[in-house]
């Protein structure tokens, strides 16, 4: 299996592509919205697409969209063919795509909508957290492309606020401050020893004063 940046070599499996997508749609019966060949070519012409091959058989394909001046990135169009499923393409195919985003947008955050659990669940390994749609992106040209999502009318309704979708966020800067605050391992250990030898004093003083009552009732019982 080969999973590589997309080039003009690839045009050729755009309609397979688009086919896959619109197949795979209805099988789930939740919202992916529909892409054209055209639209998938133009994102492998512009060197913002991944895909995985095995020899010169189809096997999984995403791409990038660019939105509000390069602030944001998001990986769109994800999709395993039947095929290759259940053997983590999608997964692999999600963290080339991640890793290349980086590295032409350093600066962008990267995010994403979905109602599919598995890519949730790929998001959440990779560093993205759970966010309102309010902290995503508010160009028009990305809200633009749910409009053939078969769920348009929920987000339509409820004034863009929120969907069947659940947003996700991936934040460059997040993920700086806590490399660079590195606060995490060595001060909650040191914490936890602290707890740990005032918890045990405690303890000790605890027994030692159990320990000694017993003896002066004792003491002062033989007294009498």
């Amino acid at each position: 299996m080969e999973i590589v940046i997309a080039t003009n070599e690839h045009l050729k499996y755009a309609n397979k592509i688009c086919e896959t997508i619109e197949i795979s749609a209805e099988d789930r019966g939740t919202g992916i919205a529909k892409r054209t060949p055209e639209y998938i070519e133009t994102k492998i012409k512009n060197g913002n697409a991944v895909i995985a091959l095995e020899g010169e058989k189809f096997a999984g394909f995403c791409y990038i969209e660019v939105f509000s001046n390069k602030s944001y990135v998001v990986h769109s169009g994800l999709i395993v063919h039947f095929d290759f499923r259940k053997q983590g393409l999608a997964k692999k195919i999600k963290a080339k795509v991640f890793n290349y985003s980086k590295e032409r947008y350093p600066n962008a955050k990267v995010f994403g909508i979905t109602t599919g659990l598995a890519v949730m669940k790929i998001n959440y390994e990779l560093g993205y957290k759970p966010v309102t749609f309010s902290e995503l992106t508010d160009d028009p040209d990305f809200w633009k492309g749910c409009q053939t999502c078969v769920n348009y009318d929920v987000l339509k309704r409820t004034d863009q606020k929120m969907c069947l979708c659940t947003g996700m966020l991936y934040d460059p800067e997040h993920q700086k401050k806590i490399k660079e605050h590195p606060y995490d391992k060595k001060l909650l250990g040191r914490l936890k020893r602290i707890k740990q030898s005032l918890f045990l004093k405690k303890n000790k003083k605890e027994k030692n004063k159990n320990t000694i009552l017993p003896i002066f009732f004792w003491k002062n019982k033989n007294n009498k």
